[in-house]
């Protein structure tokens, strides 16, 4: 199988860490500034640019990605995933103008259902009907199911740091 299936799935999230390492370094960051530079930078590239590239990829190679997941090829439901892919992605991408926690903990929230419900989606194609498809039972499943819960983590981790750090100015 070609590598760049087992291994897109962790680009855009890789991406991210290198933009935010760099502006943390341009900017002096440290602390809790580097915590919000790394997790803003999570949300728009690793969440935001993946989400619309996995939705770009439904909507323009339907067949394909079906083929890749081990769904039947022709389905309209790649349409509805592609389109939710893309406007998830896109309010991922809005993390970069809007800045504030309610924002982005309800991008964490929403994106965070959605990856987990496809996650457990994966798991039962693979337990019960054997779909051991580079897209449903490998890096993608573990993505889904694991992404989320280290962006809300992130996003935990910032919220307490900055909140005790506002408490201590006060």
């Amino acid at each position: 199988m070609d590598l760049f299936v087992y291994l897109w799935p962790f680009f855009f999230p890789i991406l991210g860490a290198c933009i935010a390492l760099g502006h943390m370094r341009w900017r002096r960051a440290h602390g809790v500034q580097a915590l919000e530079i790394f997790l803003m930078w999570q949300l728009a590239i690793g969440l935001g640019a993946g989400l619309v590239y996995g939705g770009l990829g439904h909507l323009i190679f339907p067949d394909q990605v079906a083929e890749s997941i081990g769904w039947p090829t022709g389905s309209p439901f790649q349409r509805e995933v592609g389109m939710w892919d893309l406007a998830l992605g896109i309010v991922g991408l809005l993390c970069l103008k809007f800045r504030n926690i309610g924002f982005w903990t309800a991008t964490v929230i929403g994106t965070g259902i959605f990856y987990i419900g496809a996650g457990l989606g994966h798991v039962y194609e693979m337990v019960a009907f054997g779909n051991y498809s580079p897209n449903n039972a490998g890096p993608v499943m573990y993505m889904d199911l694991f992404y989320p819960v280290f962006l809300a983590g992130l996003l935990i981790l910032y919220y307490t740091r900055k909140e005790r750090r506002l408490t201590r100015h006060e």
